[in-house]
C-alpha cells in the first residue's frame, strides 16, 4: 500500500514539473505597466516585476501585498515580519498602453524584419519599442 502511494506521489509530482507541459503565451512581459480589474487591490497601477507563464501568474511592484514572517539569517538583511508582494493571476490585470495611457488588450503585428511585435489595440502603436 505504501509503496503505491510513494508511486502515485512520484507521478503526480513529474506531471507538475514535465517540461513538455503546455506553456501558455504571455501577452504582458516583465517591466510592463498592469492595472488591476478585480481583487482587493482593484484599479491600482503598477510594474510587473516577474512573470511565471507556466503558473499562468505574474508579480506586480506593490499590488497583492501579503504578509510574511522572516528569520534572521547570516545573508538576509530584515527578520520579523515583511511585507511582500504575491503572485497575481494573468487574467486579473490589463497591460497599459505606454503611448496612450489606457489599458488594452494588446495584439500582434508582422514588422518589415520579419519580426511580431506587440500592438495596442485601442490606438494602433507598438508597444515593443525596442525591436
Amino acid at each position: 500500500m505504501a509503496l503505491r502511494q510513494s508511486l502515485r506521489a512520484r507521478q503526480r509530482a513529474r506531471q507538475r514539473t514535465s517540461p513538455n507541459r503546455f506553456q501558455p503565451k504571455m501577452s504582458i512581459r516583465k517591466g510592463d505597466q498592469v492595472v488591476v480589474r478585480s481583487g482587493k487591490d482593484k484599479g491600482k497601477r503598477g510594474e510587473v516585476i516577474e512573470v511565471m507563464p507556466m503558473r499562468n501568474r505574474l508579480i506586480v511592484e506593490g499590488i497583492n501585498m501579503v504578509k510574511r514572517h522572516q528569520r534572521r539569517v547570516p545573508g538576509s538583511l530584515q527578520a520579523g515580519i515583511i511585507d511582500k508582494p504575491a503572485p497575481l493571476n494573468r487574467s486579473n490585470v490589463m497591460l497599459i498602453c505606454p503611448s496612450c495611457g489606457q489599458p488594452s488588450r494588446p495584439g500582434r503585428t508582422e514588422l518589415p524584419n520579419g519580426k511580431h511585435a506587440r500592438t495596442c489595440k485601442k490606438c494602433g502603436e507598438i508597444i515593443d519599442k525596442e525591436q
